[in-house]
């Protein structure tokens, strides 16, 4: 998925310039777009959904964390940025959630998520958009729309491992997400591998304010205790 194309020139988003980790392959549409190819391919050939990015117990948290806030309701209108092979917007239609969309940048990844929902034979209908370029004025319209429900599983981490640009990537992004949210009754969701909840609250704090960390698994080394992943849940500013 790719939100961070865009033609202003807005204030920073973080002070936070430098990363601790280098860039990567996995930052490039060329990488997905292989990825996703194969993963269909074995869909069609075996029924192998692919990988689930974090694993189900991610995004298990983050639908048992939806549950227990009562002012969220099965009805809210759904974003899954990066949705990749659908299997999040999938278990949320299970979970009786009714408005559901997902945009990848990844012809192959939506027609892998295309071809997994059709299979579950769900209640709830799936959009899936391919959104390459925010000024593709002939593009679809899911993100003509704002959204009660914004999920990151790992888009922004891909982002984060772009060659070149990254902290104007970075900060388009934000406010690209920021657009998308809907200002009165709005969440952005975000789990993240590469960023601490420190960093991510820096980074998106000129759009957005913490509302709620949903609680990660835990591991200690060399005295410290740290997270594997990152979850947090944001409000528009």
């Amino acid at each position: 998925m790719n939100l961070q194309e865009n033609d202003h020139n807005d204030s920073d988003a973080s002070s936070t310039d430098d990363r601790d980790f280098s860039s990567s392959k996995l930052g490039s549409k060329e990488y997905w777009d292989s990825a996703y190819d194969k993963e269909l391919e074995n869909f069609k050939d075996i029924g192998d959904v692919g990988e689930v990015w974090f694993g189900e117990g991610s995004q298990n948290r983050i639908i048992r964390w939806l549950e227990k806030q009562d002012y969220i309701k099965k009805d809210y209108p759904v974003l899954d940025i990066g949705t990749g092979n659908g299997i999040m917007l999938i278990e949320m239609a299970k979970e009786g959630y009714t408005d559901l969309t997902g945009v990848d940048y990844s012809q192959p990844g939506v027609q892998l998520a295309q071809n997994i929902t059709q299979s579950q034979k769900l209640l709830t209908d799936i959009v899936y958009q391919v959104k390459k370029t925010n000024s593709d004025i002939d593009s679809p319209s899911a993100l003509k729309r704002t959204y009660k429900l914004c999920i990151d599983k790992g888009t922004f981490d891909a982002i984060s491992l772009l060659e070149s640009e990254f902290k104007s990537s970075r900060e388009v992004y934000v406010r690209n997400v920021r657009r998308l949210t809907d200002t009165e009754e709005g969440y952005f969701i975000i789990t993240s591998c590469n960023w601490t909840k420190e960093q991510l609250v820096n980074i998106f704090n000129s759009c957005f304010k913490l509302h709620a960390e949903i609680p990660t698994p835990t591991f200690k080394f060399g005295g410290q205790v740290g997270n594997k992943v990152t979850s947090l849940v944001f409000k528009p500013v």
